[in-house]
């Protein structure tokens, strides 16, 4: 069943989309880790490790909410966080970063970079 504040988000994939506005409320008030993949279409890097993702929320999604914020329709969010490249992958928890991750990663690579969190 879809959580209330996903109801409407635009998925990526299987991963939920969040936008700028939404930002706040699912990411940095949320109860669980929050893993959120800073991307744009046109970013290829992005595009190899958009699988990849997808494989960690299936396999680790009731430790971690996986969302995307594309960076082109939300400039406000990767800004503030000082997200220069993409992808970047951030972990929030309690409404800090606890981890970044940037460029494009194997699966092992980012299980490794993850350790402790899922």
């Amino acid at each position: 069943m879809t959580p209330d504040f996903l109801k409407g988000a635009t998925a990526v994939a299987d991963i939920a989309a969040v936008t700028d506005a939404e930002f706040e409320a699912q990411v940095l008030k949320s109860d669980k880790p929050v893993l959120v993949d800073f991307w744009a279409e046109w970013c290829g890097p992005c595009r190899q490790v958009a699988p990849i993702l997808d494989e960690l929320n299936k396999e680790h999604g009731e430790k971690l909410t996986f969302l995307k914020m594309n960076v082109d329709e939300n400039p406000v969010t990767p800004s503030s966080y000082r997200v220069t490249g993409i992808p970047t992958i951030n972990v929030y928890q309690g409404g800090e970063v606890v981890k970044s991750i940037v460029g494009a990663k194997p699966k092992a690579a980012l299980l490794k970079e993850l350790e402790g969190i899922i």
